[in-house]
């Protein structure tokens, strides 16, 4: 994994309540690099994020609301936050129920600059 990729994982799974951050293909939710914590299914989440997203763009262009940017997944025992970053690439994040989403969205933001 690129040490780029690498630096801005770690700087989101320092977060308090993060238990892993990836950056998954699109189109497919392959991943292009993973922080995981142990017990975490990154196959499954990056399926997951990338089917998720797909459904919620194609939505929202539905409704004419524009491009999405950022998605949220509310679960009973912890949250999937997914950021759009560039055409084909989207960050992924999963965090427990008492994280602080805010602060989150501020690292995944920054973590979607490195495909810009």
């Amino acid at each position: 994994m690129s040490h780029q990729y690498q630096g801005v994982l770690d700087a989101l799974t320092r977060v308090r309540g993060v238990q892993g951050a990836m950056f998954v293909a699109r189109e497919d939710g392959l991943a292009i690099a993973d922080a995981l914590m142990e017990g975490v299914r990154g196959k499954a989440l990056g399926a997951l994020a990338a089917s998720a997203f797909s459904r919620y763009a194609a939505v929202s262009r539905a409704i004419e609301a524009g491009a999405p940017r950022f998605f949220q997944l509310q679960c009973k025992k912890g949250v999937v936050l997914v950021v759009a970053a560039g055409g084909e690439v989207l960050v992924v994040v999963v965090a427990d129920a008492a994280a602080n989403i805010g602060l989150i969205r501020l690292e995944m933001l920054r973590a979607a600059e490195v495909f810009a």
